[in-house]
């Protein structure tokens, strides 16, 4: 037997509740995946690349056509210049970039603060690589963020903040007010900053995704993680990229070179193929995914749910404190027995749950699925 690393984690819950509503044949809208395919064009470029025998090794960067074609997306879509070869990096996807950015960067006895809820890969990097993660709870209900209270929060010992925006659980988006804040926060006390961008292209009502990358002082000490998954609706595909300076490239790489080395290698080109092709079609994203959000909130208007529509991402909060008290883990669980429908409990992404009533539900599916849940939904 050995000493775990992380005694306290287990099985994550999206695999536990994919599981369940395997188990009782519910609608799954708990795991974050659509329930559709892919551009066409791209499923013809990866099965060409496949046939044509590109399965080889990669170079541990990733394809440089990729990254060109990447570059050029920066470009077209946040006005940002990267050069490809020093500040690009293919991963097999952004969870595994995040991890190596933490291992790159944290060292023992290090503090990195994390916003509660945080994406549950966050944590478990920072305790592998020696560091102490510092929890700052957004707001409740708005799920802002506090920016004294972060400030507050950092200490000599703080080597990096990690933030999510558009941000998974809770669907909102950092605004230029607050990318300013950090921008300062970052500069002043001279530390590092992981963005994780990857649901970048899916923000709604007219908003603007605001980049770390685009701010000069976060860019210059940065890792911001995206992911083709999220873009491409090609989640089991697992390509992203990581883009920093190239002193923190080369530490990024030490790392990503000896966990897995390198990305798939016909997803790479039929990615590139695919972005060369059609440069436009992340902007097509946000007028999509608006549309199966107010298909999904508008069909709630009759139910007992407080229902804020998301801002970004492919999932919806529900507030469901005017049904239950009960604590929502043990809802999702047992709504998916008795209704059918799986979905994430957001205390799990907390250190210290607050008093609130919020399950998660990915509406990346299509219209008649989402009609379909609302309805159960109405009726509980």
């Amino acid at each position: 037997m050995i000493d775990s690393k992380l005694p306290g984690v287990g099985t994550t819950i999206f695999t536990r509740m994919s599981a369940l509503a395997n188990e009782c044949g519910a609608i799954n809208l708990s795991q974050g995946f659509p329930d559709f395919d892919a551009p066409q064009a791209l499923l013809d470029a990866m099965s060409r690349h496949v046939l044509a025998g590109h399965n080889q090794y990669a170079p541990m960067a990733g394809l440089l056509s990729l990254r060109e074609q990447i570059a050029a997306q920066l470009l077209l879509h946040r006005d940002v210049n990267c050069d490809p070869d020093s500040e690009i990096t293919v991963v097999p996807g952004a969870t595994e970039g995040i991890y190596c950015a933490v291992m790159a960067c944290v060292a023992r006895g290090d503090e990195v603060i994390v916003l509660d809820p945080c994406y549950d890969s966050y944590e478990p990097a920072i305790t592998l690589a020696g560091g102490r993660a510092v929890h700052i709870p957004l707001a409740l209900h708005s799920f802002g963020v506090d920016w004294q209270r972060v400030a507050d929060a950092i200490t000599p010992r703080t080597r990096l903040i990690m933030v999510n925006s558009p941000h998974n659980p809770c669907g909102v988006a950092l605004s230029l007010e607050d990318m300013l804040q950090l921008q300062d926060l970052v500069e002043r006390h001279n530390l590092l900053l992981i963005s994780d961008e990857v649901y970048e292209h899916l923000v709604f009502d007219g908003r603007q995704h605001h980049s770390a990358l685009q701010f000069p002082a976060l860019r210059q000490r940065c890792f911001a993680l995206f992911s083709f998954g999220k873009t491409y609706s090609v989640t089991g595909w697992k390509t992203g990229y990581c883009v920093a300076p190239p002193a923190l490239t080369a530490e990024l790489r030490k790392v990503h070179q000896f966990v897995c080395f390198v990305a798939v290698t016909p997803v790479q080109l039929a990615v590139a193929d695919f972005m060369a092709a059609a440069p436009d079609y992340p902007a097509t994203l946000a007028a999509f995914y608006q549309h199966k959000r107010d298909t999904f909130c508008s069909a709630l208007r009759g139910s007992r749910f407080r229902v804020t529509p998301s801002a970004g991402t492919y999932f919806q909060l529900l507030d469901y404190s005017a049904i239950s008290d009960a604590p929502d883990r043990e809802l999702a669980e047992d709504w998916t027995r008795r209704h059918g429908i799986a979905s994430i409990p957001i205390s799990v992404f907390y250190e210290e749950p607050p008093q609130q009533h919020y399950l998660r539900f990915c509406f990346a599916k299509t219209d008649e699925v989402l009609l379909q849940v609302a309805e159960r939904l109405c009726e509980i």
